[in-house]
């Protein structure tokens, strides 16, 4: 799978500017609490990014899966040291990787560097947030790159070949909509399977609408919805907003 060089552009400015923000958030007040990861702080958030961007370069430079993680030693370290030398280190690992290197990631179909562009970006963009909730300064998550984790966290995450055994607390059964900035995506949910489509076709128990950036952190259980961006069954629904929280796990 190649990643457009503008995506992948794309990705890496969006990845430097939240992972400032996250930096500059942070030295806020480090045991501020995240009201939307329950049982955490501030300095929790900049713990488990720079964990997760270490991770990622690690598998970037062997191309397998780095087993057991983390290393022994890391929550020794200053969080907001440890963060900012992780953030400075992810930039430098992508771009010497390029886009096309084969490497490990958890995607069934694609097996490259520019696989961890995408989930780098998002993956710090949902926790800027989680710190900028902390302190209650929260700021918009770029248009384009929101558009594009509402794609990742269905067609990925939730479409994924995750439920073959049925392992769900919430089986819902039900066809669902997500419309944002002109595209849709159409879910149809089972005890055992989550098949994700490009489009608005067909009929569907519920739709969910809105700005990229609310349902991307509405589907991130970062942002609650409004009576005005849902219609049809509010069950399924919720339903399918516990069965993506599963998903994300």
């Amino acid at each position: 799978m190649s990643l457009p060089p503008e995506r992948a552009a794309l990705y890496l400015a969006c990845l430097q500017a939240d992972s400032a923000r996250l930096a500059e958030v942070g030295r806020r007040r480090l045991t501020a609490e995240v009201p939307s990861c329950e049982g955490w702080t501030v300095e929790t958030v900049l713990r488990h990014v720079a964990t997760v961007y270490l991770h990622k370069i690690e598998a970037l430079r062997t191309a397998t899966r780095p087993d057991p993680w983390p290393p022994a030693g890391l929550d020794l370290r200053d969080a907001v040291d440890l963060f900012d030398e992780a953030r400075a280190a992810i930039v430098v690992a992508l771009t010497e990787a390029g886009t096309e290197l084969p490497t490990w990631t958890f995607s069934p179909t694609d097996k490259t560097s520019g696989f961890w562009y995408r989930r780098m970006a998002l993956e710090t963009a949902v926790h800027r947030v989680d710190a900028e909730l902390a302190h209650g300064v929260v700021t918009p998550i770029d248009r384009a790159l929101a558009l594009d984790g509402i794609d990742e966290i269905l067609t990925l995450m939730l479409g994924g070949p995750w439920w073959e055994e049925g392992d769900t607390k919430h089986p819902v059964d039900a066809t669902i909509r997500i419309t944002s900035a002109g595209r849709s995506w159409t879910i149809r949910l089972d005890a055992t399977t989550a098949s994700v489509v490009a489009g608005a076709e067909g009929e569907v128990d519920a739709e969910v609408f809105g700005n990229p950036d609310d349902i991307f952190l509405w589907l991130w259980g970062r942002h609650d919805l409004n009576m005005e961006q849902s219609a049809g069954a509010d069950t399924a629904v919720q339903e399918f907003r516990l069965r993506v929280a599963e998903s994300t796990q």
